[in-house]
């Protein structure tokens, strides 16, 4: 479902620029001080707001608090309009705010050029059924770390996950996007070494092709692996070379994690080294 039909405001816009946004207070404030006299106020489940928008009588402007929490000046600058209460379930508004977004990117950025080794799906599906299976529970939660266009994300959905997709590469995501490899309500356009404050832990972690891991980069890798196995108890983290696997492997351990390294040798290119990681 839409924003747009959850808020019941046609037309309407969020104060947030991008998605990345959304943990920031400072977006509160201008919407407070958005015009107009006519209001909206979402609540979720247990009524806790979420989203507010006012109108002028033009346009509207909303704003979402799913992702930080809102103030006592809402409820006050909600209570001066004519407005009503609608409600729903936070999970189901959290995907309507990444769908609108990512079609904002999927409409407006141009996607990268095709990525995709055509053998590669079936490879990772293999790989992803040898290392965790057929998941637990139908639609486990898999986050999908530096999902780039989404090869792992549609492999994750068509194994019985339902993938939680983040990049900070819009080109990508638009390829993606485009290609339905990456669902609108499931992507988000994140700096993956702050994804705690945009995704829930999870059971699940994916990181296909991390790197180029090298003294250059190596701390925005060991940032990145960090947040993923904080997020995440059973991980698997794909790498191209041996030497960049027993990098991820010391990171890991020394968060003590368990981690297994081995080669896959389905594919010598893309994924040939392998972290499986596991909580302790």
């Amino acid at each position: 479902m839409k924003a747009e039909e959850i808020l019941g405001t046609p037309g309407f816009r969020f104060v947030e620029p991008a998605f990345a946004d959304m943990t920031d207070d400072i977006w509160t404030d201008i919407l407070i001080a958005a015009e107009g006299d006519q209001g909206r106020l979402l609540v979720d489940e247990k009524e806790d707001p979420i989203a507010m928008a006012v109108s002028n009588g033009l346009k509207w402007n909303a704003g979402s608090f799913h992702l930080r929490k809102p103030t006592v000046a809402v409820i006050e600058r909600f209570e001066e309009t004519a407005g009503e209460i609608w409600q729903e379930d936070r999970t189901v508004w959290a995907e309507a705010v990444r769908e609108y977004y990512s079609l904002d990117i999927m409409h407006s950025i141009e996607p990268a050029m095709e990525d995709m080794n055509p053998g590669r799906p079936g490879m990772v599906k293999e790989l992803v059924s040898s290392v965790w299976g057929v998941p637990e529970k139908q639609g486990a939660i898999c986050l999908d770390y530096c999902c780039g266009s989404g090869v792992g994300s549609k492999i994750l959905r068509e194994s019985g996950f339902s993938p939680v997709s983040f990049d900070n590469d819009a080109s990508l995501l638009s390829l993606g996007l485009s290609k339905q490899r990456l669902m609108p309500g499931e992507t988000m356009l994140i700096d993956a070494r702050i994804a705690s404050r945009y995704v829930a832990n999870a059971r699940y972690g994916l990181g296909l092709m991390f790197g180029d891991i090298n003294p250059f980069t190596a701390e925005l890798w060991e940032e990145i692996t960090a947040e993923i196995i904080s997020l995440t108890e059973n991980t698997l983290i794909t790498l191209g070379t041996e030497k960049e696997a027993r990098m991820v492997e010391e990171w890991v351990k020394a968060r003590d994690r368990n981690v297994t390294v081995f080669e896959n040798k389905r594919d010598i290119i893309y994924d040939r080294w392998v972290c499986d990681i596991t909580r302790r």
